[in-house]
């Protein structure tokens, strides 16, 4: 690694680009993010990589430009693939905190399901928070759809049935099954079940 640097040294800055050259990723500002990111300090970061506070410092502020083989150990200090480092969107680029009173209710009523999130285009989860009244069932017909879901219960008592198997869970009791497979939500209880569950992909 120390070769790696002394070479870097002698040549130009990552940051210095032929003119016409297309110019590529910013290997310094994107390694600093990524560092934050994931709460290391330059000399944390430095030690789970094997390398020297130094040589995350001069990265970082491209003063030098590490060889793929040096910048694959600094980044098995996270660890991420190379090919994830240079394409990983730092900055969120959708909603990433909802309030209670933002979550989206998509049903009302005895069966409440309210959506983390109001628009679904291109997400692979969908997540709810589900509230069952004593009594109340997604109805008689059993559900199916493609994908999985999974869930665990909050508060109260679900009946779950699902293929022909009927469990009631409880408090701390969860479930993970294939959507395509009929299935039906009850609560039998005297008091509401709460629910949180995740589906995907999407259903709603």
């Amino acid at each position: 690694m120390a070769g790696d640097v002394r070479r870097a040294h002698r040549s130009a800055p990552a940051a210095e680009i032929a003119e016409g050259e297309e110019k590529g990723p910013d290997i310094g500002a994107r390694l600093r993010e990524l560092r934050k990111m994931h709460g290391f300090s330059q000399r944390e970061l430095a030690k789970r990589a094997g390398v020297t506070n130094g040589t995350i410092s001069l990265i970082e502020q491209n003063r030098i430009s590490p060889s793929v083989g040096s910048l694959k150990k600094v980044l098995d200090g996270f660890p991420i693939s190379i090919a994830d480092f240079l394409t990983l969107d730092m900055k969120p680029r959708s909603k990433v905190f909802y309030q209670a009173k933002e979550l989206r209710e998509i049903a009302g009523g005895a069966v409440s399901l309210r959506l983390v999130g109001r628009d679904m285009r291109g997400r692979a989860i969908q997540m709810m928070h589900e509230r069952y009244a004593p009594d109340a069932d997604t109805g008689d017909e059993m559900l199916s759809h493609a994908g999985e879901e999974c869930g665990v219960v909050i508060s109260g008592v679900l009946e779950l049935t699902v293929g022909g198997e009927v469990r009631r869970l409880v408090p701390g009791d969860a479930y993970y099954f294939d959507s395509r497979l009929p299935h039906r939500f009850h609560n039998p209880g005297t008091i509401d079940c709460v629910v949180v569950s995740a589906c995907t992909p999407p259903s709603f």
